[in-house]
């Protein structure tokens, strides 16, 4: 019974340092999937009522469609449709880019780190596919994902 018991703790304690560090090494796992996304609207046009520091484009858009994935590793897919201008019903922005918020900490001392893309093609109805790599900080509590200008202001966000 007590090597019964002892091979059962060994193997426990196997699994428990296989999934910490597959976490810690940051793989493919997914941290967030997301099947909507928000479009800016007021009051968060404008860089008045910024969210975690990123502004909002400067006026209303809307969206057709959004989904997306977040893994440990870094990997951020997004797939957006019609996203574009309430006003205008166009895209004027040639480029759309994804940025990761995370809540995290520097010192010890909370803070909020903002990891971006590069930018992607988006056409003027509003489509773009991106699917690249950012440096997650570690710790990444709290992600959120916005679709924005490649100057950084946000036109999409996780939510509803």
């Amino acid at each position: 019974m007590k090597k019964l018991l002892a091979v059962l703790i060994a193997a426990v304690t196997a699994v428990a340092i296989g999934v910490t560090a597959a976490l810690s090494s940051g793989d493919g796992r997914t941290v967030l999937k997301f099947d909507t996304m928000a479009p800016v609207v007021a009051p968060y046009t404008g860089a008045t009522n910024a969210i975690r520091g990123v502004p909002g484009g400067g006026v209303p858009w809307q969206l057709d469609s959004a989904s997306g994935r977040l893994r440990a590793n870094g990997r951020l897919q997004i797939e957006v449709q019609g996203l574009v201008i309430v006003s205008s019903g166009v895209n004027p922005a040639a480029t759309f880019k994804g940025i990761v918020s995370c809540l995290s900490s520097t010192a010890g001392a909370p803070t909020t780190v903002n990891v971006s893309t590069d930018p992607v093609p988006a056409t003027m109805t509003g489509n773009a596919e991106i699917d690249a790599k950012v440096a997650l900080p570690s710790p990444c509590f709290a992600p959120i994902v916005f679709v924005t200008s490649g100057t950084g202001n946000w036109f999409a966000v996780t939510g509803r």
